[in-house]
Formats: C-alpha cells, structure tokens, sequence
C-alpha cells in the first residue's frame, strides 16, 4: 500500500492507527505487511532491551550499596547515598517483575545474560562511585568481584541487600 508506506515515514502515529483500523474492518489486504512485521519485531527487540537495561541497573546499584556499606563509610549506619540506590533497587525489581508479568518468555534471558549484564553493571558502578570518593581513594571495576556474587532469584527477593 503505496499511502501507508509513505505515512510510515512522514507520521508513524497516524500509520500505525491506519493499520489498527484496517485491522478492525478486515481489510487485510490493505496492510503494510512488511512494516508489520518490522514493527513487531522490533516490539520483542525494545521489550528485551527494557529487561536487561533494568537488570544491568539493579546489579550495578545492588553492587554500589555493597561497595558504600563496606568500603567507602563502613561506620554510617546507612550512608548518605545508599537511600537514593535503595530507592532504584526497588523501582528495578518492579520493573523487572512488571516486564516479565506482561512477556513471562522473557524470564529465560535474565539468569543467561546474568554474567554479560554483572560485568558491564561493574563498570558502570565503578565510574558513578568515583564522584564520591576522596582525593587518595581509588575504584576500577575490577575492585568488584570478578564473576556476579549472586543469583537472578538472590537480586529479585524484595528485602534482600548484599
């Protein structure tokens, strides 16, 4: 469809509405068949993407919180930042088990991709660490375990904290 094609390229919102109401009338021959189908695909692409975005997140703070509360002010009882990681530790779990809720196939990728996502959450941790440190400290990502310290299901309990 020669209008549809263009409309994709020119107003997405309007192409995509067009085709939900070709849909609905059953003038399936009217569709945008490859769009379609790019659209879709892209759909899985974005919603795996939301997944293990918000797990590299949830291990890079969960390795923040263990680095603030062991090494950096070890004598605070919750230290001053460690609320704020809290804060998105939660939000990540939500977010996490709200994605796998709407798409449960998913659930398969997240202890698979568990060591690929630790080991670029270590290095996102360590370079949001550095703002905090003093003058002689120092912090790589290899200052963090080598190899992810817990289990998907050890992130996901809700009270848990390393």
């Amino acid at each position: 469809m020669d209008s549809s094609n263009n409309l994709y390229d020119t107003d997405y919102q309007q192409w995509a509405e067009q085709q939900r109401q070709l849909l609905l009338s059953g003038q399936l021959d009217q569709l945008d068949i490859q769009h379609l189908l790019e659209e879709l695909g892209d759909v899985g692409k974005s919603n795996r993407n939301s997944l293990t975005s918000h797990c590299k997140t949830l291990l890079s703070h969960l390795l923040k919180y263990q680095h603030q509360t062991a090494h950096l002010n070890p004598d605070l009882p919750i230290p001053y930042n460690c609320a704020e990681w809290f804060g998105t530790i939660l939000r990540c779990r939500r977010n996490i088990r709200d994605r796998l809720a709407d798409s449960p196939s998913l659930k398969h990728l997240l202890p698979e991709s568990l060591a690929s996502l630790y080991d670029k959450a270590r290095n996102e941790a360590a370079e949001e660490l550095r703002p905090y440190l003093q003058k002689h400290q120092t912090l790589t990502a290899d200052d963090f375990p080598d190899i992810c310290p817990w289990t998907f299901d050890q992130i996901m309990q809700e009270d848990w904290l390393p």
